[in-house]
């Protein structure tokens, strides 16, 4: 292990944690939340002696020791280390007086997830509801891949950017938009950012026109709601949620969680003008086409229980973007629909949506592997002598990738139901023992229930099931390997 090279990138990771944060910091000056203030400039001030302390720690760094264990170590250490720091301004500001319901807050920010222990957020200060919205941001993309596309590294140690990479992406595998990775790095959080302003400017413009008798949609609304939908995140500024804004901003709203759940690399072919490559991606085509069965399915179920069929389909709608992208956003409570509904309700929160994009769940590519070698194999057991290969897109597909998906799925089935036996000693009722332990490893955010349901949260668990929770997020963003890294031996030693 080349704990030089990890210290360094830590330093830097922190570093620019305590970047982010100075918005905050300046909001609640804006707001004149001297309760707020004390603590951003407390939690920035340790951050960076933290920071620096890591970095002390880095010098004589040798750059080139930088190899596949040393990418998952950074990745599993960077995400606990910025959860806990990033807990620091709800703790110190006494607004989660409790620090471990602060970490959950903080790791369920950053892991996009939206889970959240607090049962009422509108009596908070702004700058606290802004960066708990704002980690999700954060999180969505990975602050590995912010980090690779803005520090430099020169020439040195060419195999580091693809480890990390590697270690932070969501999906089966890692591709290139162009040769160099810190380019792929610039062009995917140039879209990421492009996607978030054009959500920001909708929602913020329509909020002046358009009300229903509903909470406005003010420009800080209008930003909480976006950088949370961009991140597929899902924690709300107002008690009610989105069900509490205007239709247009809930449509707009389900719009972009759908947009947010494509593949970024599809947006990067668009702008090249290549609309056929798109229209061909298997993975896509599959996310929408579940998708529109989903919306179909909830509406017929539902829409007995609504006015109109118009607004049967809107909540449907919303319902099956929120939990297919992850963002966990929710404009009603589907614990009130018929059971029939439960049953797609679980296979969204699992299936996410596409790889590379910034939801959770195990991702459409998954789904569409494990069916193809399913037939593949069942082809093999028929006639044995037949060569057959699985291919997605025309591609072959690598069997390296498909005994990674088989591990995959071993891990997440295993680390599902120990999780699910721990949080059960809670005394819960099965459903919401079992669905809180689905979401969180899933970072979709709300379960069924009236417990971990839209309408309610998770701070009535104990404090040994929210740390099982918060594992399960963190194991859940990073796809299980980088945490699992962490408890390896091998992972450590010098060999």
């Amino acid at each position: 292990m080349n704990y030089k090279s990890l210290s360094r990138f830590i330093s830097l990771i922190l570093w620019i944690e305590a970047g982010l944060m100075l918005p905050a910091l300046l909001l609640s000056l804006v707001f004149h939340e001297s309760g707020a203030t004390n603590a951003y400039w407390q939690s920035i001030l340790i951050i960076v002696l933290l920071g620096g302390a890591f970095f002390l720690l880095s010098r004589g760094e040798r750059a080139g020791d930088f190899y596949e264990k040393e990418g998952l170590a950074c990745a599993g250490l960077s995400w606990i280390i910025m959860g806990l720091t990033g807990a620091l301004p709800f703790f110190l500001s006494g607004e989660i007086p409790a620090y471990i319901d602060a970490f959950f807050e903080s790791v369920s920010g950053f892991t996009t997830t939206g889970a959240s222990i607090l049962g009422a957020v509108e009596h908070m200060p702004k700058s606290i509801l802004y960066w708990r919205s704002f980690t999700h941001w954060i999180g969505g993309m990975g602050v590995l891949v912010f980090l690779l596309a803005l520090v430099p590294r020169g020439n040195k140690g060419s195999g580091f950017t693809l480890h990390l990479l590697r270690a932070e992406s969501p999906g089966p595998s890692v591709g290139k938009l162009v040769p160099q990775i810190r380019k792929t790095a610039r062009i995917l959080y140039l879209i990421y950012i492009g996607l978030t302003l054009l959500d920001f400017a909708a929602l913020a413009i329509g909020g002046l026109f358009f009300h229903d008798g509903a909470h406005p949609t003010t420009v800080f609304d209008a930003f909480c709601i976006a950088v949370g939908t961009a991140g597929t995140g899902g924690f709300a500024v107002i008690n009610a949620g989105l069900g509490g804004y205007s239709i247009f901003t809930q449509l707009v709203t389900t719009l972009f969680m759908f947009l947010f759940g494509i593949n970024f690399s599809c947006y990067f072919l668009i702008l090249r003008g290549d609309f056929k490559s798109v229209w061909k991606d298997e993975e896509l085509r599959v996310f929408l086409g579940i998708s529109l069965i989903a919306v179909v399915v909830f509406t017929v179920s539902i829409v007995p229980q609504y006015k109109s069929s118009g607004l049967a389909l809107k909540d449907a709608a919303f319902t099956v973007g929120s939990l297919a992208s992850t963002t966990g956003y929710a404009t009603t409570d589907f614990n009130l629909w018929p059971n029939v509904t439960r049953a797609v309700v679980v296979f969204l929160t699992i299936m996410g949506a596409c790889a590379g994009s910034t939801c959770g769940g195990a991702k459409v590519i998954r789904l569409i592997l494990i069916v193809k070698n399913l037939f593949r194999n069942l082809k093999q057991l028929v006639r044995p002598s037949r060569v057959a290969n699985v291919r997605v897109n025309g591609r072959v597909v690598n069997e390296g990738v498909l005994s990674n998906l088989n591990t995959y799925l071993a891990a997440y089935v295993f680390l599902l139901f120990v999780s699910y036996l721990l949080v059960s000693l809670d005394g819960q009722d099965g459903t919401t023992s079992f669905t809180s332990v689905l979401t969180c490893f899933n970072n979709v955010g709300p379960g069924l229930g009236q417990v971990v349901g839209p309408a309610g949260n998770f701070g009535s668990f104990s404090v040994g099931a929210k740390l099982v929770l918060i594992l399960d997020m963190l194991i859940g963003r990073l796809e299980i390997f980088p945490i699992l890294a962490l408890l390896s031996r091998s992972t450590w030693s010098h060999s």
